[in-house]
């Protein structure tokens, strides 16, 4: 079974590629990922917060005059939560690169123009085979616009491709009010792929102690949907990579990305619940079901449910729209009535109504 795909311009065994997570800030984790087939590793985040070399007087200004409002502390975290340096960070990588043989691609967390843009310089330099770029920024000025916050984003990709070589992607969320024209703006920019989507972390409130706590929630299947939904989109009308990320459990998780276009698949939170060694599951079951619906290769299959197949992908996608709310509400409408006939049962809440 011929897995093989290709990704920022890097040839890969298989779509299978662990993410950014905690799990890579253990240099001894990148060779068993290698060992249980990991075809190329995304490194833990790099934040700007860390590159400034102010960030110790950052927190003091920040939280400067909260004495007299001790539940503001709680909204920042304290310096100490940012685990790795930058100088440690291209250590990690250099190792990396001379312990396995699978490409080391190096992330980077920002949201602002400036220095630590430079630093990218410095991780191709380190020897890391590609970057991704993660964006991450919640606007709270309400006379900032769309047009502004979109420029901000695309003048990041253009510095960074200013000071590298190597292949970037670009990790987005997806909360555009056209994400279609945001990757051919990118595209433009020149990205060289794009990385659905960016899980974003929402705090808590603490109801005793009235403090803001940090409420991290690992996927779940259901969180693929909207990656699924937006490759299928782009697949084959933007000419970048497409890597899928978020909810990707198992080998039809990844079965079902590859079809609508996605390059490689990128697994977190399943590899934090089951082991890096469930990758190797993960592949041999991908092999089983390709066999069983008598795919030779992972070209063969992706791209083929991607709405670049569809005359009107527009109208194609409102036709599935309207048939997922009317399906489901004819479901509810027959339980009622079973339910009616029957007698008392517990009752069944529509799921997408």
């Amino acid at each position: 079974m011929n897995l093989s795909t290709t990704y920022l311009g890097l040839s890969l065994r298989t779509p299978l590629v662990p993410s950014a997570s905690p799990l890579t800030e253990n240099p001894d984790n990148i060779k068993r990922m290698e060992d249980a087939g990991a075809s190329a590793i995304v490194f833990h985040s790099l934040f700007e917060e860390q590159i400034r070399a102010e960030r110790y007087e950052l927190y003091r200004h920040l939280t400067e005059g909260t004495e007299s409002y001790p539940e503001a502390l709680s909204y920042f975290p304290e310096p100490v939560d940012f685990k790795i340096g930058p100088d440690l960070y291209l250590e990690h990588i250099a190792r990396a690169k001379t312990e396995v043989k699978i490409p080391i691609i190096a992330s980077l967390n920002g949201s602002t123009q400036g220095g630590w843009i430079q630093y990218a310089r410095q991780i191709q330099q380190a020897g890391a085979d590609a970057l991704e770029v993660n964006l991450y920024s919640i606007p709270t000025d309400f006379e900032t616009t769309a047009q502004e916050i979109e420029y901000s984003y695309l003048q990041v990709v253009r510095d960074i491709k200013a000071v590298v070589t190597i292949p970037v992607a670009i990790k987005l969320g997806p909360f555009f009010t056209n994400l279609g024209r945001m990757a051919k703006c990118l595209e433009g920019g020149g990205a060289d792929g794009l990385v659905l989507f960016n899980r974003f972390y929402q705090p808590d409130i603490d109801t005793e102690t009235l403090e803001m706590t940090p409420h991290l929630l690992l996927s779940t299947p259901m969180a693929m949907r909207l990656p699924l939904t937006w490759i299928g989109i782009l697949a084959g009308r933007v000419r970048v990579s497409l890597a899928a990320t978020s909810g990707i459990h198992r080998a039809t998780d990844v079965a079902k990305m590859l079809l609508v276009g996605a390059d490689v698949t990128m697994l977190c939170s399943v590899l934090l619940r089951r082991g890096i060694s469930h990758l190797r599951v993960i592949e041999q079951e991908l092999c089983e079901w390709m066999e069983q619906h008598e795919y030779e290769s992972v070209g063969q299959l992706k791209g083929s449910l991607s709405q670049e197949k569809c005359p009107d992908p527009s109208a194609f996608e409102r036709a599935l729209y309207l048939y997922t709310l009317t399906s489901a509400s004819e479901g509810y409408v027959r339980d009622s009535i079973k339910k009616n006939k029957d007698g008392p049962s517990a009752p069944r809440e529509p799921s997408l109504l």
